[in-house]
């Protein structure tokens, strides 16, 4: 028996397995291996047995110590399970999901916990950086050690309270982001990426499924599904059902923003769109206003450019008739922009 608050996440995390007892009297005790806890337990204590990234050869024996069955173990060993709550004879399998935010998406990992009498199972695994998911979870212990004290049910609800609590830190990450995407979309940035708000609602969506099975595992336990829920942790319990419907709602709300800056956003490219059509059509009204008026222009300038109007003329009478000839073009022209604009304004009055 050692040192009763051991930093045992201190040492290498993969496939680390840690085996203690806890008892009102001796408080928490490690031991080098299940077999000695196994031992050791006092009568009114209870074993904890925390593995981090286990693999399947170290969890079979957990079958012939507190009788878990095959099934409950594959889905310990598997971090693709939603959360849910299974109940067996002689103990309850639980499975919490933690949330890690990474640059490209939102990872889920688990938690699993074996809830029996005299006994408690952890299973945690590591994080993307290779740190365990549990890391500190001694500290807490420690802290908490006059409630973990009273049975594994204590002890579970320290484990999963951490997990919940955790849970803030993905949601708010995810918030805050929502806030730069609106605050960019609302200054009419043209190179904002549509992409990054379906991100954000696809993590959103995981979050909110995670959420609503975990809410259901801990209604169950407050109805006392399972026998091995304590009385008197029900209340430590209910709390954590407070924070789960809390994210729950925080999910909703944000997943709604999700929806409302999507429809801003088209909104305002649709707009941008049409500005730029309309810019497009004045400038086109313009070019053909300006072919409409030069077109008879051209006409007579060509007439007038050829040999024969001169010999119809007469040499002598060149320069009246050039004279006349571009006085009569002004007219033409002017002629053509008062209609083409009278004929504008009329079709802008029947818009």
């Amino acid at each position: 028996m050692t040192d009763p608050s051991p930093n045992y996440h201190s040492l290498s995390p993969q496939n680390k397995a840690s085996f203690f007892t806890i008892s009102p009297e001796t408080g928490l005790s490690q031991h080098k291996n299940a077999e000695t806890a196994l031992k050791n337990v006092p009568a009114d204590g209870y074993v904890w047995f925390d593995y981090c990234e286990p693999t399947l050869h170290q969890l079979e024996p957990l079958a012939s110590y507190f009788g878990i069955h095959p099934l409950s173990i594959e889905d310990s060993l598997s971090e693709d399970q939603l959360p849910k709550l299974d109940l067996y004879p002689n103990y309850s399998f639980m499975i919490f999901n933690f949330y890690e935010k990474s640059e490209e998406e939102l990872l889920t990992h688990e938690l699993d916990l074996f809830l029996g009498a005299n006994f408690l199972i952890s299973i945690s695994h590591l994080n993307q950086l290779g740190m365990p998911l549990l890391a500190g979870i001694n500290k807490s212990v420690e802290r908490e050690i006059h409630k973990v004290k009273l049975g594994p049910s204590f002890l579970s609800h320290l484990m999963i309270d951490m997990v919940v609590d955790r849970k803030f830190y993905a949601i708010d990450s995810i918030e805050n982001k929502l806030d730069q995407d609106e605050d960019r979309i609302l200054d009419g940035s043209g190179d904002f990426d549509l992409s990054t708000l379906l991100d954000s609602r696809r993590d959103l969506m995981t979050i909110r499924r995670s959420l609503f099975y975990e809410r259901e595992v801990i209604n169950k336990l407050l109805r006392q599904d399972s026998p091995f829920i304590a009385e008197r942790s029900l209340i430590y319990y209910r709390d954590i059902y407070d924070h789960l419907s809390k994210y729950y709602e925080i999910s909703e709300t944000a997943r709604d923003q999700v929806t409302s800056l999507m429809e801003i956003h088209l909104s305002m490219s649709s707009n941008r769109m049409a500005q730029t059509s309309n810019r497009t059509n004045a400038i086109m009204r313009r070019l053909t206003l300006i072919t409409t008026i030069f077109m008879p222009l051209s006409l007579i300038s060509g007439i007038g450019g050829m040999s024969e109007f001169t010999l119809l003329i007469g040499e002598e009478n060149i320069r009246i008739g050039y004279l006349l000839m571009f006085i009569f073009m002004l007219i033409i022209a002017g002629i053509n922009f008062l209609f083409l604009k009278r004929m504008e304004s009329n079709l802008k009055d029947d818009d």
